[in-house]
């Protein structure tokens, strides 16, 4: 185990530290590609929930409350961690914008019901579960795409090799070093034909 600081980069927490313990199987997001990630996300993140699945350290869902999301919803199924997460949402006072569900992620999912405003969904699944247990990320994946709502953005923060071409749909997809993110946003369905246009 590494011991190992993250710091908060923007918004009204800008510059609180987080210290965590960093094994073989986590994989905490580089500062680097955090800074991206919500440059990319930009007004997406005020005014929205955020859902931070497979949280660590949690340093990204904390980062979108900085940034100016209602509340972030942490998904973390090792107990250590998420009292940790809830232990520095006190700390910096956004305890009230906090939700912290210890859950198996993939067992999470399937109870998911989301409301009908769009959210942001951000995936940083451990080093094993890209290799060890494909299958069920890509279902989990498919998942969240069927029951995001509208206008919703979900990223995926991968490896260099990871499968993209398996997953649904249309991503875009950012390089930073040995990451990916990859990026999609749930458009509006395609309106129906008019009966002018039925042959």
């Amino acid at each position: 185990m590494e011991r190992s600081e993250v710091r908060i980069v923007a918004g009204r927490l800008r510059g609180r530290k987080l210290v965590c313990l960093v094994h073989e199987g986590m994989r905490p997001t580089p500062q680097m590609v955090r800074e991206a990630l919500f440059s990319i996300l930009g007004n997406a993140i005020p005014d929205r929930v955020f859902y931070d699945v497979f949280s660590g350290t949690g340093v990204v869902g904390l980062e979108a409350i900085s940034r100016g999301a209602t509340r972030t919803v942490f998904v973390e199924r090792d107990g250590k961690l998420t009292s940790e997460i809830q232990a520095y949402a006190q700390k910096f006072g956004v305890a009230e914008q906090t939700q912290i569900v210890r859950s198996d992620v993939y067992r999470w999912v399937d109870r998911w019901i989301p409301g009908d405003a769009p959210v942001n969904v951000f995936l940083s699944p451990p080093f094993p579960d890209l290799a060890e247990r494909l299958e069920d990320f890509l279902r989990l994946v498919e998942t969240l795409q069927q029951r995001l709502p509208l206008e919703s953005v979900l990223v995926i923060q991968a490896e260099d090799g990871f499968a993209i071409d398996r997953l649904k749909g249309e991503w875009d997809c950012r390089k930073y070093g040995r990451n990916r993110l990859l990026i999609q946003v749930k458009d509006s369905p395609p309106p129906p034909a008019s009966p002018s246009s039925v042959s």
